[in-house]
């Protein structure tokens, strides 16, 4: 059988100045996202939605865990694959189309890891093995905005 599992997480707003909601600049965007007993994240809208810039917002953390899930697939099917990568970092961006409406969407989101490899013989392999990462991905298996992959291979 085929596992599934569950992922619970709490979010609580903590942006009540005093009047609640009762008008667009009367409240705060903050909000605390906990899970378990991992440390609280301290979340807010983006800045142009009246947000924090000290704090993490949701678009900022949809493009993390995109970024996230593939370097963990990617160094997975490199370590099946003999691949020693030694070094790996992410510079990932990801752009967003708000519409009439006031809503919105993501339009793509670019990952651009750079990695080490143990050896100039696994440069090819290091580079190829970020399509099956992406395939592999839950994250972006999960979304319907494009992720593209730029990355760049080095040797030690």
């Amino acid at each position: 059988m085929i596992p599934s599992h569950r992922y619970e997480v709490t979010v609580v707003w903590t942006g009540n100045q005093g009047d609640g909601t009762s008008g667009y600049r009367a409240y705060a965007r903050d909000h605390e996202v906990t899970a378990d007993n991992r440390p609280a994240i301290a979340g807010c809208s983006d800045r142009a939605f009246r947000g924090s810039a000290e704090r993490w917002d949701p678009e900022r953390l949809l493009v993390a865990a995109l970024s996230q899930c593939h370097m963990l697939s990617y160094l997975h099917v490199c370590a099946d694959s003999g691949v020693v990568i030694l070094d790996y970092i992410d510079q990932a961006e990801g752009s967003m189309q708000q519409t009439p409406d006031g809503g919105g969407h993501f339009t793509v989101v670019t990952l651009r890891p750079r990695v080490t490899v143990s050896e100039e013989s696994m440069m090819d392999a290091a580079r190829e093995l970020h399509g099956r990462a992406h395939q592999l991905c839950f994250i972006a298996n999960s979304v319907n905005v494009p992720v593209l992959h730029e990355p760049t291979v080095a040797v030690a």
